[in-house]
């Protein structure tokens, strides 16, 4: 599964329930729509923009999405769904038809509006335990890091995809950076993920001349919680022939110091890691693909919790 993942074809599907569901069972209606995960995440970002536009979320929005997230962690879907209607949000079922895996879709019914909110999208495995996250905050800003967030997903079960619903320069000023405002639907769901001890790797995509030494910088920000997995992963990445910084060991550029999740993580004692990617690696499918085979190293750990 790489940057492109048209080889496992998905079916869009209609709210299949979990195992642990609080509503009965009921088969699923295909809507006719077979596509990659990859290109539904794809097709969604590809309109964004620094023009596209954003609004802050109040704090009952915020909540709301964040708790409507923290019921389908729980597997109760149908109330999950009620308490995500109360701000316009839905859930639908994608399902994996190479591998059966399964992921329950949240996301906002504006994205089609004239004046979308831009409060981004979730993705929950809905077939395994959740024990670990993938957060991609700066979507096409940091180009291709929602494909590292939605391959990674697609090749290590037992994940949650929180993808921001917006340019990183959209809205005013600086408000739609989800890194570094708290007052996002974005960091309000990676804190109830943080709060339930579910470690997070959140993807960056740095320029050439950021850190020109180096093809990837992982840092802990400001914790020390996740320093065996961010060792893990920077020799994975060392193995296939990558120079990566690691900011827990010496100085580096673009450490993500003042990142708003990792810092938040560090409160909770929650595992998180902070990963700026060249283009050399995210614009290349082999690289991308030996990338997210890295990634793998420390989720593979994270799924033994």
């Amino acid at each position: 599964m790489l940057a492109a993942v048209t080889a496992g074809v998905l079916s869009l599907t209609q709210c299949t329930s979990s195992s642990h569901d609080d509503r009965p069972r009921s088969a699923a209606d295909d809507d006719g729509s077979r596509t990659g995960l990859e290109d539904v995440v794809t097709g969604y970002t590809a309109g964004f923009s620094e023009d596209s536009g954003y609004r802050r979320p109040s704090r009952t929005e915020r909540h709301a999405v964040a708790e409507g997230v923290g019921l389908l962690l729980d597997r109760h879907r149908a109330r999950a769904e009620r308490r995500l209607a109360d701000v316009d949000f839905q859930v639908r079922t994608v399902t994996d038809s190479g591998t059966g895996r399964r992921y329950a879709e949240v996301s906002d019914r504006s994205e089609d509006a004239a004046a979308p909110r831009g409060w981004g999208r979730v993705y929950v495995d809905l077939d395994s335990p959740i024990r670990w996250s993938v957060q991609v905050p700066h979507p096409v800003a940091d180009r291709n890091t929602e494909r590292l967030g939605a391959a990674l997903l697609s090749r290590s079960s037992g994940g949650v995809m929180v993808l921001a619903g917006a340019h990183r320069k959209a809205g005013r000023g600086d408000e739609a950076d989800v890194a570094h405002h708290r007052r996002s639907v974005f960091h309000a769901i990676c804190d109830e993920l943080a709060k339930r001890g579910v470690p997070g790797i959140q993807v960056h995509g740095m320029a050439d001349d950021s850190a020109p030494r180096h093809d990837v910088v992982a840092s802990t920000v400001k914790g020390r919680e996740a320093v065996r997995e961010g060792r893990d992963l920077a020799d994975a990445l060392r193995r296939r022939g990558y120079d990566v910084c690691r900011a827990w060991a010496r100085s580096c550029p673009l450490e993500g110091r003042k990142n708003v999740q990792g810092r938040n993580a560090w409160a909770q004692e929650t595992e998180f890691l902070h990963v700026e990617f060249s283009p050399r690696i995210r614009d290349h499918r082999k690289h991308l693909k030996a990338a997210v085979a890295a990634m793998t190293t420390v989720t593979r750990d994270w799924r033994r919790m």
